[in-house]
């Protein structure tokens, strides 16, 4: 590969992984709002589907982006940007937990009460989500360099899917369980929320496969990739 095609796609890695980065802290910051996702209207032994909270929206971007680095940029680049995702999160928590003991001053437009309302639980939501996020993400990679291997790096639809669909269960399930377990959130609202997060998440995973086959095939034309070929970078 010329220099400066390796140069550009350094820098391609860094802005993917800038949006990586930045949708998962998002995520983990807003959980605390939810929203009714109007389509659907439904119940399931009387409890309502398709009430989700808007950290789910961002957190899609993160699974899109991993497979595409998976594939372009090969399994231990993509393992890289989960690790430092995992970093940039607890960072995060830390910075809450600061802003938060720093009383306000009489005239701050935000006062200790709405901000400790916003971002209490923050902290709390990013341990949870941590824990499955650091499991479902690296399942995500390694069922995604699976199927790579015994399709010979054919069948892209497979394996987007399949890993996605995989580990998007059990993030889902994960982060849930682990919210009701400190508190964050009722228990009456685990299955409904479990089953909403986890057919909204397939739902878009479904989605994003066309996006995938966009990016992929212009990675592959600009940087003369066959199938299967990945982007070696330092």
């Amino acid at each position: 590969m010329k220099q400066e095609d390796k140069a550009l796609a350094q820098k391609i890695y860094l802005y993917l992984a800038a949006l990586f980065i930045t949708s998962l802290v998002v995520s983990n910051l807003i959980f605390q709002k939810f929203f009714f996702w109007k389509p659907f209207d439904l119940t399931v032994f009387g409890i309502p589907l398709f009430e989700l909270s808007v950290g789910i929206l961002p957190y899609p971007v993160t699974f899109l982006i991993t497979d595409l680095i998976s594939e372009i940029y090969g399994q231990k680049k993509a393992n890289q940007i989960v690790v430092a995702g995992i970093f940039a999160s607890f960072f995060s928590i830390g910075i809450i937990l600061l802003a938060t003991l720093v009383p306000a001053i009489p005239n701050s437009p935000i006062d200790d009460s709405t901000f400790s309302n916003v971002f209490s639980l923050s902290p709390l939501a990013v341990l949870a989500s941590m824990i499955a996020y650091l499991v479902a993400q690296f399942i995500d990679i390694k069922i995604y360099h699976f199927w790579k291997k015994i399709t010979q790096g054919k069948h892209l639809w497979l394996r987007n899917n399949f890993s996605t669909f995989a580990s998007q269960f059990i993030d889902s399930t994960t982060v849930i369980l682990l919210l009701c377990l400190f508190g964050v959130l009722p228990w009456d609202l685990f299955v409904g929320l479990v089953t909403s997060s986890v057919i909204f998440k397939i739902f878009i995973a479904a989605i994003d496969t066309p996006f995938l086959y966009l990016f992929v095939s212009l990675f592959r034309k600009r940087f003369n990739l066959a199938i299967g070929d990945e982007i070696k970078i330092d």
